[in-house]
């Protein structure tokens, strides 16, 4: 593979510590593909607003990215950004803020997370008015979806398209939903939208609360999909932060090996993840890759990488050295 001039950095600078467990992760992602592999991506925190599209969205374009499991913030987040970019505020000082300073904030309809206000209105609410009618089109006809096939309809709607505030090529969703991609989202009341739509299962706009598929469906669907593909490629693990995101996914191989009795089920063929969490308390977010073996989620010889940083630093210059930017 040809490097350009961002990879040829990283592999000139980056040689220890930190910097070099990301120049390996990065070529051991890049031997599982050359290897005919598949790579399944997790993504936690809030990546979607920290607008880690910009380089995810590339990565899923080139076929580098073959599945995803993501936290219903993420979904929706990188959806809010595309509808509302221009009314996000950035508080570049966010630590000097005062319970004061977060009431006006409040007041004001605009949601931090750290340094990045999003806009009620513009956001939350004008995907609510679009996916709402989606929800309430499909409870009436008896039809039922995952939360993500609800938003690669609302994508495809000229009633949001004409709301786009961004390149479409810079959201990762959009791109995900070009490609038809496989994507889970476990948890997903656990989102701004989940708890808009429990609203309205509670207000009677939807009369079977179960037209949202969720949970359990999504498991038996992650179990399908990683039975089908592992029959042609290894697949590998590649988990951005911690939380549910990755743990859920994580556990189809042992489910598939151990209660369903599937003992020619393959594991993981890779691992890596990126995060700051601690190895304490039984945090594990912050266990080392070691500990998944005893759990028959890894193997002895599964190529594992650990990149202890901020995944908004670190992602995308994986995602630049995998694809030779």
């Amino acid at each position: 593979m040809s490097r350009g001039p961002i990879s040829q950095f990283i592999k000139h600078q980056f040689r220890h510590f930190n910097a070099a467990a990301l120049v390996d992760a990065s070529e051991g992602f890049i031997k599982h593909l050359d290897g005919g592999g598949k790579m399944f991506l997790t993504l936690a925190g809030a990546m979607s607003t920290a607008e880690l599209g910009i380089s995810l969205a590339e990565m899923i374009r080139h076929d580098k990215i073959h599945g995803i499991s993501c936290t219903g913030a993420n979904l929706e987040e990188d959806v809010f950004n595309l509808v509302a970019h221009d009314f996000y505020e950035r508080v570049p000082k966010w630590r000097d803020l005062t319970p004061a300073d977060e009431q006006g904030l409040l007041n004001r309809h605009m949601n931090r997370v750290t340094d990045t206000c999003i806009p009620e209105e513009e956001a939350m609410r004008r995907i609510e008015g679009v996916i709402l009618k989606e929800w309430t089109a499909a409870d009436k006809r008896g039809e039922r979806y995952f939360p993500h096939e609800f938003f690669y309809k609302i994508l495809k709607s000229p009633d949001l398209r004409k709301s786009f505030q961004i390149d479409v090529k810079d959201s990762w969703l959009y791109a995900a939903m070009e490609r038809n991609l496989p994507i889970f989202v476990p948890g997903w009341e656990d989102s701004t939208l989940g708890n808009i739509y429990a609203a309205h299962c509670i207000a009677g706009d939807v009369k079977n609360v179960h037209t949202v598929r969720t949970g359990i469906e999504y498991m038996m669907s992650l179990a399908d999909w990683y039975t089908e593909t592992s029959k042609q490629s290894s697949i590998g693990f590649f988990q951005i932060a911690g939380g549910i995101a990755g743990d859920f996914p994580i556990c189809v191989v042992p489910m598939l090996h151990q209660d369903l009795l599937r003992e020619d089920t393959p594991l993981w063929g890779y691992f890596c993840q990126i995060s700051d969490s601690v190895t304490s308390y039984g945090s594990y977010s912050g266990a080392t890759p070691n500990e998944k073996i005893t759990w028959g989620k890894l193997g002895i010889d599964t190529p594992k990488y650990v990149i202890e940083s901020d995944a908004s630093i670190v992602a995308p210059l994986v995602f630049a050295y995998v694809l030779g930017l």
